[in-house]
């Protein structure tokens, strides 16, 4: 269940991704990739490797998704913004 939680929190903040320009590296579907990636290590690493047993999952399993999945979406903003050129760059 908390796998769930921790996907879920992953698109949550991927729906973010539209208030900034598009330079995310794969796009919008790379966005998407990153911030579920991210969400789901975070998740899963913190704050002790594995997936937990507790039936249904509390809040803290929601936060420890959410660094995760910022951490994922700038990563992918910031290696976008660098290997695409942008327009009037010669």
């Amino acid at each position: 269940m908390s796998v769930l939680v921790w996907v879920m929190v992953g698109i949550a903040l991927w729906h973010f991704a539209v208030l900034v320009p598009d330079r995310f590296w794969g796009g919008i579907v790379g966005a998407f990739l990153a911030a579920l990636g991210g969400a789901l290590v975070t998740g899963y690493i913190l704050p002790a490797p594995g997936i937990p047993t507790e039936n249904p999952p509390g809040v803290g399993e929601a936060l420890w998704a959410m660094p995760g999945a910022l951490v994922g979406l700038a990563a992918s903003y910031w290696y976008g913004s660098r290997r695409e050129p942008h327009p009037g760059a010669e």
